[in-house]
């Protein structure tokens, strides 16, 4: 009999409530963890990911200006796009401190990043804006604004916001109060691109930091705000509010005596004018451009670069320039360049602008690079009876005489063409009295050289380094003409040739390539000497003696020293013997430095010692080994001499060799206008086709020095000009005024050892017996310099018999006076 199924009991419904509401509260505490998951992950993708990790404020290093110096360490220029000076926290005066936290963070040293009342009342203040589109207003700590300058940017967004309050509260738990505050009072921009409390200092009331005032640290702590709006130039009146507003704050924050506030208060406030970023030098424009783009090339430019950019590394950079013998350099090379000019007549105004108010602000605008110090740019304000009213940038007038102005345009004299609005250089002539002056259009480069260590002691791109940038001493390729003659000179040397050889100064016609043709070469002059020795044919530069010579030496040869002393690579054909292939004036220059320095390897350097700004050196010129260099004390031990592992690229005799034969071109050739300086001196002119450019490159035993002069865009100078007429003058004009106050011993040329020195005929080049050469220039009799088995065999024609009374009161010099008086013979 089945077993009969009874229903199960109704369940009480007291009972299924408390089930069913477990249920609901699973599925809402579900839901929640959902949501918050989500939440969570918004959060952190849209807030958390991507921040910028807050430790790196911990080895934070502002950007700091690169200091350039000279070569005993003067300051002479800085390379800065934002001016700071760094302050450690214990060097920021306290009233500045007091300053800045009245004015932005009162309870800075007592929250833990973020101000929790004031950020209450932004919100309050920001919902209010949305109905009037303010610009949202915030409740920034001074730790919230350190993560919005240094790591963030400055969108204003709710996103960014919720970033800066993370990233505060993290700076909190890793840095100090004072770490923070010092990092705010060094970064924290104020106007005048001053960045940092230093700086502005300076840039606004021309003092350091220590110096200042309280009110006048009022005023530095006012502007983090708006610095342009409480410029006192701009706004005087709302930037005195604004400075009284702070003197209130600090005084109801305890941090003023309130007994002082009414006086403070009633203080001028009087800022210094606004100054350049840079404390540039008066000179050296072209000389630290090239200092500039050599430190961007080896250390970047700015942070993104790398640590030590040239913006923002606060580098320590010792140049080699030597201010006095710059100034020289910028001042011969500019004479030169107006003396040539000017004999090519005025050209008319440099520009011309309009009259009426402001016309001093658009004359400021033009900047015109009048390069010699002493001249300014004016503009003809008006015509009188016999002179011109002169106006100039800061609003001060002169007078142009008629008699000062005489300088003929198509024989016109420029008092005649001269009008209102025109802009002039003028040169001081007396007391409110001016010349009239021209800025040359033909241009040119000097660069002075240390010969053994290749240190740029001055160089000069131009005129004027406003008027262009353009380094014409390193960057402008021209034709160095005859000055490139002696390193064909030293091919011929190195192979066989003497400077006694004679050489054939006859025409020559020559088939160079199919592409080339048939070329015939000339001397400058167009005659012909006949037979001559090598050294007279360097010394009046014979141009048919020179491409003989090459012809002998063969061009592949001549080439290869041009490209071994880094002159240029070159094809070869003979019309390179006489310099028609382009290099630069620095490597021309540095070439001849090899010379002297006995054909050793010069690398022209502008600076020779770099540091980072905590002074670790991050560059040295100077390489050499040199054990023992650093001992701790001198014990008698023998003096270290540094190990010099130069290459050596051409033989060190024949390097001496046409450095005496260049000697020669002082003492009797083509640059006889040097030759009663006093000291021993070597070097070589050159003039190029045309005459298009005009060269001069020599110097002494320890410095080298090279210039040339042309248009940027090649013409013809003239007829009558020569390296020797126009270039010698300017490089006499500098040397005698970079040396003026210094006196030179007369060091001769040293010659290295396996070079003989043997009395020759100086026309004839045989070798003399019985006869010693004299002082003079032009003796008949003269030393010259030969490698071992190369001097001449035959020997000149005795000369004649002197006067019987014409030595009596002489003594009769021997061998041995000769080896006493020059220590032997090398």
């Amino acid at each position: 009999m089945p077993t009969p199924v009874h229903a199960p009991d109704p369940v009480p419904r007291e009972t299924a409530r408390p089930g069913r509401r477990r249920r609901l509260g699973r599925v809402a505490l579900a839901l929640l963890l959902v949501l918050g998951t989500a939440g969570a992950g918004l959060f952190w993708s849209t807030i958390l990911r991507d921040l910028p990790d807050a430790e790196r404020l911990a080895a934070y290093q502002p950007p700091l200006p690169t200091q350039i110096r000279s070569a005993d360490g003067t300051p002479l220029f800085s390379f800065a796009r934002e001016r700071r000076i760094y302050l450690p926290y214990a060097e920021i005066p306290q009233t500045l401190i007091d300053a800045f936290l009245s004015a932005e963070d009162k309870t800075f040293f007592s929250h833990e990043g973020l101000d929790y009342p004031g950020i209450a009342t932004a919100i309050l203040t920001n919902l209010r804006g949305l109905l009037t589109d303010d610009r949202p207003v915030g409740a920034s700590t001074i730790t919230q604004q350190v993560a919005k300058n240094l790591l963030l940017s400055n969108e204003v967004t709710l996103t960014r916001k919720l970033k800066e309050i993370v990233l505060a509260r993290r700076i909190e738990q890793i840095l100090t109060k004072e770490q923070i505050l010092e990092l705010y009072l060094n970064e924290i921009f104020l106007g005048r691109n001053a960045y940092g409390v230093e700086a502005a200092a300076r840039a606004w009331f021309g003092k350091p930091a220590a110096g200042l005032e309280i009110h006048e640290a009022a005023f530095l702590a006012g502007l983090p705000k708006a610095p342009s709006a409480y410029d006192p130039r701009r706004n005087p009146a709302r930037a005195l509010q604004r400075r009284n507003w702070v003197l209130g704050e600090m005084a109801r924050n305890g941090r003023l005596e309130p007994a002082r506030l009414a006086a403070l208060r009633a203080l001028p406030l009087q800022t210094i004018a606004a100054r350049p970023i840079a404390n540039v030098a008066p000179y050296g424009g072209f000389f630290f451009e090239e200092v500039r783009r050599q430190l961007i090339e080896r250390f970047g430019e700015t942070a993104k670069d790398g640590p030590n950019s040239l913006y923002g590394g606060g580098l320590w950079v010792r140049t080699t320039i030597d201010p006095a013998i710059q100034r020289a350099a910028e001042e011969a090379l500019r004479d030169g360049l107006v003396r040539y000019d000017r004999i090519r007549g005025w050209r008319g105004p440099a520009a011309t602008i309009a009259l009426g108010p402001g016309w001093d602000q658009r004359l400021a605008a033009l900047n015109l690079p009048v390069g010699d110090p002493d001249w300014r740019a004016a503009v003809i304000l008006a015509r009188d009876a016999g002179s011109f009213r002169l106006g100039f940038a800061d609003g001060s007038t002169g007078t142009l005489y008629y008699g000062d102005a005489v300088m003929a345009r198509g024989g016109t004299p420029a008092h005649q063409l001269l009008k209102p609005g025109d802009v002039v250089p003028v040169a001081p002539t007396g007391a409110g009295a001016f010349g009239l002056r021209q800025i040359p259009l033909v241009s040119g480069a000097l660069i002075v050289q240390e010969a053994h260590t290749g240190r740029i002691l001055a160089m000069v791109g131009g005129f004027d380094h406003r008027g262009s940038s353009f380094n014409r001493a390193t960057q402008a390729l021209r034709q160095p003409g005859s000055s490139f003659k002696p390193f064909v000179y030293a091919a011929a040397l190195d192979h066989g040739l003497t400077p006694a050889s004679l050489i054939s100064d006859g025409t020559l016609c020559v088939y160079q390539s199919a592409r080339l043709g048939r070329k015939c070469f000339r001397n400058f002059g167009g005659r012909s000497a006949g037979i001559q020795t090598m050294r007279w044919g360097l010394e009046q530069s014979r141009n048919l003696m020179t491409v003989r010579i090459a012809a002998q030496t063969g061009m592949d040869r001549v080439v290869k020293i041009a490209r071994d002393l880094g002159i240029g690579s070159y094809q070869p054909v003979l019309a390179i013997a006489l310099g028609a292939g382009e290099t630069t004036l620095a490597r021309l220059v540095n070439a001849y430095s090899i010379l002297v320095n006995g054909g050793r390897e010069v690398e022209p350097i502008l600076f020779d010692l770099v540091e980072d700004r905590n002074g670790k050196p991050l560059f040295r010129a100077d390489t050499r080994r040199c054990e023992g260099c650093r001992a701790a004390r001198y014990t008698g031990q023998p003096m270290p001499i540094p190990v010099d592992t130069r290459r050596q690229l051409i033989d060190a005799r024949t390097a001496y060799q046409v450095v005496h034969m260049l000697e020669g071109v002082i003492e009797r050739g083509t640059a006889t206008r040097l030759n009663n300086l006093g000291v021993p001196l070597m070097g070589k002119t050159g003039t190029t086709s045309g005459p298009k450019d005009v060269w001069f490159v020599g110097g002494t035993p320890e410095i080298v020095a090279g210039l040339y002069i042309g248009y940027d865009r090649p013409q013809n100078l003239g007829g009558w000009v020569q390296g020797g007429n126009v270039a010698v003058p300017v490089w006499r004009q500098w040397f005698t005024a970079a040396f003026a106050e210094e006196a030179r011993e007369p060091t001769p040329f040293l010659a290295p050892a396996g070079v003989r020195m043997v009395r020759i005929d100086r026309r004839s080049g045989r070798k003399v017996q019985g006869v010693w050469p004299s002082d003079s220039p032009k003796a008949a009799v003269i030393w010259e310099a030969f490698k071992p088995e190369t001097e001449p065999r035959r020997l000149a024609a005795p000369p004649p018999p002197r006067p019987l009374g014409a030595t009596a009161s002489r003594r009769v010099r021997t061998d041995s006076d000769f080896l006493r008086e020059h220590g032997g013979i090398y």
